[in-house]
């Protein structure tokens, strides 16, 4: 069954590159993100792990976690990283889930009707602290995914929930409101209070502030 936003993340015990890890249990209180691959030594993915690795110090900054996926074998994930590291000099650290039965794949809703025996979706799915979805994403095989657009779903989703704000298109740089965040009224517009705050609002609806 495919995941929604707001689900929680299924209990699963999955064998990685990293050993046994228990899901979302291993990752309690961390926000993780989960990105499944068609397949191992394909060109379009290798690209992507290897962005994954060089901004895995950046999603850290924000206590999320990388794991990645496919219904390979483990061993055939450990041949694909050595390769990568011998070729491009960039050593994968973050676990890689062999799902060669592709019962986690059915789990989580990453293979479509009618697909070929080892066609996962390139999904992504970015899971809180709490253990719940918050994003999904999926990808079609012809276009490599945007990893810094990844790390700044999760930059935001993590400012919205802790100060109840939510950004616009393209924040921090959007053309209306710049860097500025939108909220929700919770009491009558007060022009002087609004000043001092530095509050802004185009209508009654449409109300903006510097994040704090």
């Amino acid at each position: 069954m495919k995941l929604l936003i707001r689900d929680l993340f299924p209990t699963l015990q999955v064998e990685t590159t990293k050993g046994k890890i228990n899901l979302p249990k291993d990752y309690e209180g961390k926000w993780f993100v989960l990105f499944s691959h068609p397949g191992d030594f394909t060109p379009v993915c290798t690209t992507e792990f290897v962005s994954f690795q060089k901004k895995a110090h950046a999603f850290e900054e924000f206590g999320t976690e990388l794991i990645g996926l496919s219904v390979d074998s483990l061993e055939s994930h450990e041949q694909w990283t050595k390769w990568i590291k011998e070729n491009l000099h960039v050593q994968i650290e973050f676990p890689i889930i062999g799902d060669e039965d592709k019962k986690i794949s059915e789990t989580l809703g990453l293979i479509h009707p009618n697909a070929g025996d080892t066609d996962t979706v390139r999904a992504v799915i970015i899971v809180d602290h709490k253990s719940r979805v918050r994003a999904t994403l999926e990808y079609p095989k012809e276009i490599g995914r945007n990893i810094d657009e990844i790390l700044r779903m999760v930059k935001t989703l993590q400012m919205a929930s802790k100060k109840k704000v939510f950004a616009p298109a393209n924040w921090p740089h959007n053309e209306i409101i710049g860097d500025k965040v939108l909220f929700k009224r919770s009491e009558p517009a007060d022009p002087i209070k609004d000043k001092e705050q530095g509050v802004c609002s185009l209508s009654e609806w449409f109300v903006y502030k510097n994040i704090e």
